[in-house]
């Protein structure tokens, strides 16, 4: 799955989730990691699974991420983080 993702926002939260990719915006800033640990931790809480099934496949150092999901089926990921919009803190 590919995510794009804004850190340093206000809160943590799934700007977009549709045919267009997903766009999430995140608390944590761009720095020594910090982002992509809370993108792991915001994509397993949305999912209800451990955050060691979320793993970051490729983007490390960039805004455009490819994340895998285990134990989860690719449609079933797209569904649960459909509702978008809300904020977790």
């Amino acid at each position: 799955m590919t995510i794009r993702v804004t850190p340093g926002a206000r809160a943590n939260r799934i700007q977009q989730a549709d045919a267009g990719g997903l766009r999430i915006r995140l608390q944590a800033p761009p720095v020594e990691g910090k982002a992509n640990e809370a993108l792991v931790e915001f994509l397993a809480e949305k999912l209800a699974t451990r955050a060691r099934n979320v793993q970051l496949v490729a983007g490390a150092r960039s805004r455009t991420k490819q994340v895998r999901v285990i134990g989860i089926e690719p449609d079933a990921v797209r569904r649960r983080l459909a509702g978008g919009g809300e904020t977790v803190r």
